[in-house]
This record gives structure tokens, sequence and C-alpha cells, in this order.
């Protein structure tokens, strides 16, 4: 069942409101005189999981790391939690980064650490000041809320992908991030399994208020976990809605990329 959420109108910059977490406006990147982004805008909302669908190429993965200046466009303003990206200093970017939780396609853990350490080196670096017991605690609890509390002492090599995945989610909530960014989350992943980060997905945004922003290709995935869907087609916004407008859509595309990935699809009615 689809839920219900208060979407505000679109905002620019110099009125940006509450209700607001992200605002995109007129992006523009590209490499080697090849553009990937073009003239692209859009929001995100409090407490809204916005899923960014596309081919490969269109641009999904670099839209994220604009998001959080890995990546330099050559054109347009990014605001996140009304700050604008693009003119902030180092120092005012780290404290940015600190607020927002970026999981990989790869998953990205430390494998010379245990899953402990794994989650402890962030928590060090972003909520200093915490005593052991804090630190203890939330790790434990992050742990427990992706179903890996008994991971503690274990290394990556010892968890299989989906876990991996998911102590990679539980590293990301433990700093309690305001912004999400999911990159391909289900990517390589068996469907049970793909089922499970994606329940995860919105339990985190239940539990921890979080926004996000969930790249993917993966149509079940998106059914699961979108409050809205932007597609992405040559690097512009080329459908935006709900799951529900996308499937009776009449539009070729739009048929084609969700009828034919549905073929082999798991059904989750």
């Amino acid at each position: 069942m689809e839920k219900e959420i208060n979407i505000a109108a679109p905002a620019d910059a110099a009125t940006f409101t509450p209700d607001e977490v992200i605002e995109i406006n007129n992006l523009t990147i590209g490499f080697n005189n090849v553009p990937v982004l073009r003239d692209f805008s859009m929001q995100l909302f409090e407490k809204e999981n916005l899923v960014v669908l596309g081919k490969s190429g269109s641009g999904k993965s670099v839209l994220i790391k604009c998001i959080v200046r890995l990546l330099h466009p050559d054109s347009g303003t990014i605001n996140v939690l009304g700050e604008n990206v693009n003119e902030l200093n180092d120092r005012d970017l780290a404290e940015l980064r600190k607020k927002i939780g970026f999981l990989f396609q790869s998953g990205a853990l430390y494998d010379s650490m245990t899953i402990r350490e794994n989650l402890e080196f962030p928590l060090m670096r972003i909520k200093k000041g915490l005593s052991k017991k804090e630190i203890d605690e939330k790790i434990i609890e992050a742990l427990e809320n992706v179903g890996l509390s008994d991971t503690l002492h274990k290394m990556p090599s010892e968890l299989s992908g989906g876990m991996r995945k998911r102590a990679s989610l539980a590293r990301t909530i433990v700093v309690d991030p305001l912004i999400m960014l999911y990159d391909e989350p289900t990517t390589g992943l068996d469907p049970v399994t793909s089922d499970e980060i994606s329940s995860l997905i919105l339990e985190v945004q239940e539990k921890y208020n979080t926004s996000s922003i969930i790249i993917t290709h993966d149509i079940e995935c998106a059914r699961a976990t979108a409050d809205r869907i932007i597609m992405l087609n040559k690097g512009e916004v080329y459908l935006e809605g709900t799951i529900g407008e996308f499937e009776s859509s009449q539009d070729e595309l739009i048929q084609s990329f969700f009828k034919i990935k549905n073929v082999n699809s798991h059904s989750k009615e």
C-alpha cells in the first residue's frame, strides 16, 4: 500500500522550507564533453523515500556524488539542509557530510576490522565525546536493527553478501544521519535478500526518521520503498510520480522499463 506524504510546494533557495531537505536546480554535469545530467532539478522532502530510476549511464550515481560534492557540477545549485553545497568551505562541507549516510553499492566495509570495529570507527570520528558505554549501546542497537546482533566480533569475510550489505547499513545508521543515500542497495543480491534490504530501508525510514534517495534499477525495490519516483533518461527527468502512476503510464519507454523487468521478477503481492 502506498504511503501518504505531505509534499510541500517546491521552493527556491531563498525560500527554503524546513519540509524540504534537498533542493537541486538546473544541475548540469558532463565528462569529456559528454553530458551526463542536463538541467536537472528535484526536491527531497522530510521523511520521504525518493527512488531515482534509470538505465546504466543515465546519471543516477553521478547525482548522489554531486549531492555530497564528491563531484563538482558544471552548473546549477544544490541545497542540502539549507546549505549551498557548492559554496561550502572544507570544514563546513565535512560537518554537513556527518549528517548524510551513504550506503555504497559495494558496501565498503573495512576488511581488516571486525563488524564492531567497523561501526565504532565512524562513531568515534563523528560522535565525539561519547563514553565507551554509549558507543557500545549504539553499536548493539544498530546491529539489532538490521538483524545482525550476533556478528559483533566477526570479520566481513565471514558474512554472506546480504549480511555484509546489512552490516554496511548498520555502520551508516549508527551515527544517526538525517539523510540516507542508497546507491543500488539490492544489486547482486538474490530476490529474498533483496526483499530483506528493501524492508530494512523502510524500517530505517521509520525508526530514524530519515529522508532518503534510493538509486536503483530494481523495480521490486522501487515498489517496496518509494514514496515518489523520478525516472532519468539521457540525463533528464523523464517522468516523476508515484509507483501507481508509473505502472499505469501508457508511455512506451516507461512500459518497457517496468514490464520487461517484470518478466522474471518475484511477486510481492
